[in-house]
């Protein structure tokens, strides 16, 4: 059986403003043209379709596009919900949708009913965890402590005991959204750490075939049998170095796994850039990033006048300017308490424009701090005289 693996599409997330529904658009019919193309059998999709739990109409039209297209296709798909989606409004309607060959699975206490698709080797059998709050399901599997290793440990002895209960040669496939040791993060994801601890170990889906991992967004093999299929698009800086794809999944008739990574578009490039202003706006090496979405971080000891109306005459699409002057390093440290001994409010407010600025103020800001400090004093001393 042939799956296509996917996740965390996070239908109406912007990048840094950036509208990017057209581009969730055109990673959908990639989608569609892949499964139609690729022989796909069953699409699993592991969570975050939406990037919220109120997704905007837009995002709820094209995600029903989706579904349309293919069930169009005859092609089944099991997906979950995770963090960022609300499971009991994506999980409306599931049972009606199912009758399409799409399969949602959202409700926590049916992680042991699989969706059972079958090929001419026999039965799989689909087993949805979606995301699983230990707070909020600690009761459900009787676990005592709320904690994601445990609560999903228990989901997984659901899944194996109605496995055991199937017959021989039943291949079995698992779709969780959670954060497996050994994952590299981005800065996109949302924590989900409870009482310090985020992630579980591979070792709770021992005994299925293969794992379909949603929530971390970069596309990464912890194990040839557990993998995540990252986002399709990036959705913060941090994932500039990620190359976009999806899981192309062999599942043979004795269950092993052979998996080739699918292209996802690239609406554009992204690139982090550092150094000076100057430095930025001259270096010829930077030329292939001039139409990339852009992340600069300016060294500039003193920070420039407009650096966003220059850069974005080199680089228009930049979105993120971030400020790291390189200054020489500040002596010994002392008490916040010496450092202010002996100084009026007017010098520790210039130190404090020096600070930020990299420069202090000059003589028509000084004037400007000295006047408002005039009014607070004149303000506590008309204070004093009402009481």
């Amino acid at each position: 059986m042939r799956l296509l693996h996917t996740s965390d599409w996070h239908l109406g997330r912007a990048f840094h403003r950036v509208n990017m529904l057209g581009a969730q658009a055109e990673f959908i019919g990639h989608l569609v043209t892949t499964v139609r193309e690729r022989a796909v059998d069953v699409v699993v999709v592991s969570g975050d379709v939406y990037d919220r739990a109120v997704p905007p109409l837009a995002a709820v039209e094209l995600f029903d596009d989706a579904l349309h297209r293919l069930a169009a296709l005859g092609v089944p798909a099991v997906m979950i919900s995770g963090n960022h989606d609300s499971a009991r409004r994506l999980g409306v309607g599931a049972g009606l949708i199912g009758r399409a060959g799409i399969h949602l699975r959202t409700d926590p206490a049916a992680a042991g009913t699989p969706v059972v698709l079958a090929d001419p080797h026999g039965d799989v059998a689909f087993y949805g965890l979606p995301y699983l709050e230990p707070a909020l399901v600690k009761d459900e599997f009787g676990v005592e402590k709320a904690g994601h290793e445990a609560v999903l440990g228990a989901a997984m002895d659901r899944v194996r005991a109605d496995l055991a209960t199937r017959a021989d040669g039943t291949r079995s496939v698992v779709l969780a959204h959670a954060f497996v040791t050994g994952g590299r993060a981005s800065d996109s994801e949302r924590d989900i750490t409870v009482g310090g601890v985020a992630s579980v170990p591979a070792g709770v889906f021992d005994g299925v075939d293969y794992v379909a991992l949603g929530h971390l967004h970069g596309c990464q093999t912890i194990t040839e049998r557990v993998r995540y299929s990252g986002s399709p698009l990036p959705y913060s800086f941090s994932e500039a170095g990620h190359r976009k794809t999806m899981w192309l999944v062999d599942l043979d008739a004795d269950g092993s796994v052979t998996a080739e990574r699918i292209d996802c578009p690239v609406p554009r490039a992204l690139a982090r850039l550092r150094g000076t202003l100057e430095d930025l706006l001259a270096d010829p090496g930077l030329t292939r990033h001039e139409q990339a979405w852009v992340e600069a971080t300016l060294t500039d000891a003193v920070r420039p006048a407009d650096p966003m109306a220059r850069l974005t005459e080199r680089f228009p699409h930049t979105l993120s300017l971030v400020f790291a002057p390189e200054r020489a390093p500040d002596g010994p440290d002392v008490s916040y308490a010496r450092r202010l001994a002996g100084r009026s409010g007017q010098e520790i407010a210039e130190d404090f424009v020096a600070h930020v600025r990299g420069a202090g103020p000059d003589l028509r800001e000084r004037g400007v701090l000295r006047d408002a400090f005039d009014a607070v004093r004149a303000d506590d001393a008309v204070r004093e005289v009402a009481r």
